[in-house]
């Protein structure tokens, strides 16, 4: 891989995993459109996910550090003593991240292969863009939600998660789509959204590392690796901070018009 698709995927990953379009679908049509030489590779996926990982680490770093310190003081032996560990708000809230994980690790482990083999078809992407901008679009009738994420909305917001393992269906639409449905907040939503992936990303990494650790890495390929790191972490926090905004001014339906075009565009040109 060149130091220039370096760079273009790197951006294309950062955007396309925040905004709320669909990273997997976006790069089905790629392949489609330009060569199924596209395939970045293994260990490529691995730096520019990581790099999202690093965007949502870095915009959030002050919330992941309240868990994290309150985490620690909550199973500390006086956490135990006054039950802080059952009552602080940001505990329960690590509680909920968990559960929201089951089923996208259900779904990771034991249908992903599957369903990527069967449902990477760039016309069935383009059908389920035309899903993503219904979503999304339905957002713009919700009003102004005010509730908490529980463990209910948390579940809910879990299983749209598992669902957007079908490329073309983006797990920020439909994660922060389902969380507005059930009445959360958008300040709330949109934290929980994409603190709840930080697991799962981690996750996924950890598993595709022991898939290159016998072989290595190539020192040609450091230096495309890292640019592909580095647009993918930039693009991501932009697109990160962006979307957020636009999730605050109730504008997030925005983005269903640029699914359907696409959507329809797609079936049309490979029906």
């Amino acid at each position: 891989m060149d130091l220039l698709q370096s760079i273009l995927l790197g951006i294309l990953q950062g955007i396309t995993e925040f905004l709320p379009v669909s990273s997997s679908g976006h790069l089905a049509l790629a392949r489609a459109l330009i060569g199924r030489d596209l395939e970045p590779g293994i260990t490529f996926e691995i730096v520019v996910h990581f790099g999202s990982f690093c965007s949502i680490a870095v915009y959030f770093h002050k919330k992941i550090w309240e868990i994290l310190t309150d985490l620690f003081k909550s199973f500390s032996p006086e956490g135990f003593r006054t039950r802080r560990f059952i009552t602080d708000s940001n505990t329960r809230l690590s509680y909920i991240i968990l559960l929201s994980m089951i089923p996208a690790v259900i779904v990771g482990f034991t249908m992903k292969s599957a369903i990527e083999t069967i449902f990477l078809n760039p016309f069935f992407v383009s059908c389920m863009l035309l899903i993503t901008g219904s979503l999304l679009y339905a957002t713009k009738f919700v009003g102004n939600p005010q509730k908490e994420v529980d463990a209910k909305r948390g579940l809910m917001m879990g299983l749209a998660q598992a669902f957007a393992i079908l490329p073309g269906i983006s797990r920020s639409g439909s994660t922060i789509s389902l969380g507005l449905f059930s009445g959360v907040s958008r300040d709330n939503v949109a934290n929980f959204s994409f603190l709840m992936v930080l697991p799962v990303l981690a996750g996924a990494m950890l598993l595709e590392l022991t898939e290159i650790a016998e072989t290595g890495i190539e020192s040609a390929a450091v230096i495309s690796l890292f640019a592909g790191f580095l647009t993918s972490f930039i693009s991501g926090y932009l697109a990160l901070s962006y979307l957020i905004i636009l999730l605050k001014r109730e504008r997030i339906h925005y983005f269903a018009y640029y699914c359907w075009v696409v959507g329809v565009a797609g079936i049309f040109y490979f029906f």
